[in-house]
């Protein structure tokens, strides 16, 4: 929360007044008694009750800005302790873009999940050649062949790029959702290193990255326009009829493509810095750290 308040100079107008009062003050001392400093000698008289109760209106003024600045401090810092608290304690070994590629790792993995799901329930064809009875199921499996990085059955020991072709080919006889779903999820496990989290040990190549995106891009292609031999698709998503649009898998799919590019330019930005600061300690002769 932002807080800030209008500074009021109340110096200003009480100056201005004593300034006005004194050279009354100063002209009916001067000047005889009059019919004139008669009517203005009662307002004299008024002046320091009008100062008092603006002396007061500043003082009020004061102490509540006091007060509302002291809240503002004491409800920021109580935020950063309790996001501290949420935190983990090895986000302490992540630097941000550590940080960033863990949680666009985790987005991305939710993605392929939700995406597995809906074509499920597009295609149930598919969920009874799994032998599960339900979707949910079905779906556990091939998120733990992903995260725990194991072999699907069904592909034959292969992964990612393998997988993702023999998954789409009119060839293969099983459970294509799950098959389709885990080979881009071991692809991009691949491309990040074989790892889920990242910390500042790890290292991650942005070109796989890139290429990963790019992959992705031409399974959704593959997905929308890849027949069987009645020609119907091989697998039922995106669709646009005189009934309505379903889109939402190209806009998930979407999703991932995007995170993928926002990663690979903080990569590229990061190791151009790296080489950037070395170049600057040469240049300015500065030791470089060794811990």
């Amino acid at each position: 929360m932002s807080c800030s308040l209008p500074v009021i100079d109340c110096s200003v107008p009480i100056l201005h007044f004593f300034e006005m009062s004194g050279s009354i003050h100063g002209s009916l001392r001067r000047s005889p008694p009059s019919a004139h400093a008669q009517v203005q000698e009662p307002m004299a008289r008024v002046s320091p009750a009008i100062t008092t109760k603006i002396r007061r209106h500043c003082l009020l003024l004061a102490v509540l800005s006091m007060f509302f600045v002291t809240g503002c401090s004491q409800q920021q810092g109580g935020d950063i302790i309790n996001q501290m608290r949420e935190g983990k304690p090895q986000e302490f070994l992540q630097t941000s873009v550590d940080r960033m590629a863990t949680l666009t790792m985790r987005d991305n993995l939710d993605s392929l999940y939700l995406l597995m799901s809906k074509l499920y329930l597009r295609n149930p064809d598919e969920l009874k050649k799994s032998g599960f009875l339900d979707a949910r199921t079905a779906g556990k499996q091939v998120r733990m062949a992903i995260e725990m990085q194991e072999p699907l059955p069904t592909l034959g020991g292969k992964k990612d790029l393998a997988a993702l072709r023999f998954a789409m080919s009119p060839e293969f006889l099983g459970d294509r959702v799950g098959a389709f779903i885990y080979a881009i999820g071991s692809m991009l496990v691949t491309a990040h290193g074989n790892r889920l989290e990242f910390y500042m040990t790890d290292t991650i190549n942005p070109v796989f990255v890139s290429n990963a995106a790019r992959n992705i891009e031409i399974a959704t292609w593959i997905l929308s326009q890849r027949q069987n031999k009645e020609g119907q698709p091989l697998l039922f998503s995106n669709e646009i009829s005189e009934e309505g649009s379903n889109l939402s898998f190209a806009v998930e799919f979407g999703k991932i493509v995007a995170r993928l590019d926002l990663l690979t330019q903080m990569l590229d930005e990061r190791y151009r810095r790296i080489g950037l600061n070395y170049a600057q300690s040469l240049l300015f002769l500065n030791f470089l750290p060794v811990q």
